[in-house]
């Protein structure tokens, strides 16, 4: 290993099917229980089945009614995990908010029932014009990040990454390069998925198979930070080693994942027979048999099946990698064996953009 300094996860948070907060989330990985619950389809207007929905999940009710009365989901989704991770006992206010805190939230699309609901509007009014003025921020991909920020005084840099199920893993790149650049002092990052009508009929109508996993929902942040930025309060959970990025093209996802593997194992300084723990997004189709069968044979069936998978949260996107590295700080959590140990979270996304973080368990 490198004895370089690189920035380490000292702090994580989740909203998800499991419920809200990082202790749910932890008793719920642990338990391997499943999140699939049938959808209410008057209220959703999507045929019956099921879906991984934030249980008992209201903006209104969990945000409180000031200045809630507009927001869409994904954007109470994002604002209820950045403060769940701020307003953790051991959080230090003065360094994770202001001037040099930064908030870096991967998406897909933002909140694509708002921008569709939007976009309708326009077109059924009587006149072009004749849309809510309420609702036109949140037709912009960045307005959960930027609420974020108002919402918690988070005034360094504020970047929305869409990336669609590279984009945790994306925002985490970025986030290390703002604290290597000295932009931020600490950063914010994660990613947040949305379960909607219009997000339903979007996947129901360009999967492959036209089938797939359930749509799931939620959001994980993560508080990553200089290592020694960390306290007895706030320690290292995970060391970031390395980040890489590629893009698949025709035929090539095997071979263009493989060495995106092997490159951020490179950088990282890890040998792949080396690697304890591994975590796959789970892609729908084809992508996800194929990844799943490239990190396997790089780094072994017995890395791989010392992580929960994260389809346990049925499909959650843009979300994935937030919620692997969530799960992956959950699972070693108490563990002795996981202590110091090298871990891998590939995403694959249909487009063919490709990701591999290599992370270092605290001790």
């Amino acid at each position: 290993m490198s004895t370089m300094a690189r920035p380490v996860i000292s702090a994580w948070s989740a909203v998800s099917p499991y419920g809200i907060g990082a202790g749910p989330f932890s008793d719920g990985v642990r338990s391997g229980r499943t999140t699939a619950a049938p959808l209410d389809t008057v209220r959703w207007q999507v045929p019956a089945g099921d879906a991984h929905l934030v249980p008992d999940f209201e903006v209104r009710q969990v945000l409180g009614k000031k200045g809630t009365r507009s927001m869409d989901r994904v954007t109470g989704l994002a604002v209820t995990a950045v403060g769940g991770l701020l307003e953790q006992p051991a959080a230090d206010r003065e360094r994770e908010t202001g001037d040099r805190a930064a908030l870096v939230l991967g998406t897909t699309t933002g909140s694509v029932a708002s921008m569709m609901d939007f976009t309708r509007s326009s077109l059924v009014g009587d006149r072009p014009f004749d849309v809510d003025p309420a609702q036109m921020p949140n037709a912009v991909m960045n307005c959960a990040a930027g609420q974020c920020a108002i919402w918690y005084g988070i005034r360094g840099p504020n970047t929305t990454i869409a990336g669609g199920r590279t984009a945790s893993l994306a925002a985490m790149s970025y986030a290390t390069r703002l604290l290597a650049s000295g932009r931020a002092e600490s950063v914010l990052c994660g990613a947040a998925e949305e379960f909607s009508s219009a997000r339903y009929w979007l996947e129901h109508h360009s999967r492959e198979s036209g089938g797939g996993p359930a749509l799931g929902e939620g959001c994980a942040m993560l508080l990553i930070q200089p290592a020694d930025a960390c306290s007895p309060e706030r320690p290292a959970l995970a060391e970031i080693l390395s980040v890489k990025s590629r893009v698949a093209t025709g035929a090539d996802l095997a071979a263009t994942l493989e060495a995106c593997v092997r490159s951020a194992l490179a950088a990282a300084d890890v040998a792949a027979e080396d690697v304890w723990a591994a975590s796959v997004s789970a892609a729908p189709g084809p992508a996800g048999t194929t990844e799943r069968e490239v990190l396997a044979s790089v780094v072994g069936d017995r890395a791989l099946g010392r992580m929960p998978s994260v389809d346990a949260l049925g499909d959650v996107s843009a979300a994935s990698g937030a919620f692997q590295i969530a799960m992956v700080l959950a699972a070693a959590e108490g563990n002795p064996e996981a202590a110091g140990q090298p871990v891998v979270a590939t995403s694959v996304d249909r487009d063919g953009s490709l990701s591999c973080a290599v992370l270092q368990l605290g001790a």
